[in-house]
């Protein structure tokens, strides 16, 4: 946990974790779970972050494991991948394109699949970070999370929410991939028909029908930030509270930037940032 008073806000840095992101929770705790089935390896569909988070958790339990991306995979995510020891396979751009070809993997290979999202116990993993919030930042009075398929934003809410329902919880997404602000407004599922952001980590179609039900029932707040508002927030993280933030770890913090308020907390979900895009960014800075 930081506060970074030159910012306003206090940021729990998940950027910090061993791979980079929050995700070692929900991936260690749902292979734990499920170690019996997953004797011949495992596989997951990821843009870079869970990959990673599963190929180090396959190889601390020396276990194989396949790991589907992108094809416009962020490259510095790819070769951790690889480094934790995963097999990587490309498809897509999309979470859908990536879990289809994962599930297909899982049966040709006799793998176990370990869902990037909308599963109980990565869910419940995810909500870890909402516990430790908690318990460092007694004072917080909203939390706000990055969502993407909603398992951090899902864990988190339950958990901040059974404990502390007077804590807002406010769901971040990017503009040109909110799929759970459109179906907050319709009031169910909304599938996007197309997506597109700076974010690739938040480029999800569709919320997860587990991550939905949590989400509409315990977080208080949808909204959305711009991609133009995401790469300054990322430079603004860099320069003045010394954070490297990726495009979707910065989502939740452009929020509180533009809506400042006392007592509010930001969860910088990552922080593999792409060194050719972080220079480019700089430069680009006014």
């Amino acid at each position: 946990m930081v506060s970074a008073w030159a910012l306003g806000i206090c940021l729990k840095l998940e950027s910090l974790q061993v791979t980079g992101s929050f995700k070692p929770r929900g991936a260690f705790n749902h292979i734990l779970r499920h170690r019996d089935r997953c004797r011949q390896g495992v596989v997951t569909a990821s843009s870079g972050n869970h990959g990673q988070a599963v190929a180090y958790a396959a190889r601390s339990l020396g276990l194989p494991a396949v790991v589907v991306v992108p094809e416009d995979v962020v490259a510095v995510k790819e070769r951790s991948i690889r480094a934790w020891g995963a097999e990587v396979v490309r498809c897509g751009r999309t979470t859908a394109d990536r879990i289809a070809a994962a599930l297909d993997l899982a049966q040709i290979r006799g793998l176990h699949y370990v869902p990037p999202f909308d599963d109980p116990d990565v869910i419940a993993g995810q909500g870890t970070v909402g516990l430790e919030i908690l318990t460092q930042f007694p004072a917080v009075r909203t939390v706000a999370v990055p969502c993407g398929g909603g398992g951090l934003l899902s864990g988190v809410a339950v958990a901040v929410k059974n404990l502390r329902p007077d804590v807002q919880v406010v769901a971040v997404e990017p503009e040109g991939a909110a799929c759970f602000f459109a179906s907050w407004k319709a009031g169910r599922r909304v599938r996007l028909n197309r997506v597109q952001t700076v974010a690739d980590g938040l480029r999800a179609v569709e919320p997860g029908e587990l991550t939905w039900r949590c989400a509409s029932q315990f977080v208080d707040r949808f909204v959305t930030v711009t991609d133009v508002e995401i790469q300054r927030t990322v430079v603004r993280l860099l320069e003045v509270a010394k954070v490297v933030a990726e495009p979707s770890g910065a989502a939740a913090v452009a929020y509180c930037l533009r809506e400042p308020s006392e007592g509010t907390l930001a969860v910088v979900s990552g922080g593999n940032l792409d060194p050719e895009l972080m220079v480019r960014w700089v430069r680009e800075a006014p």
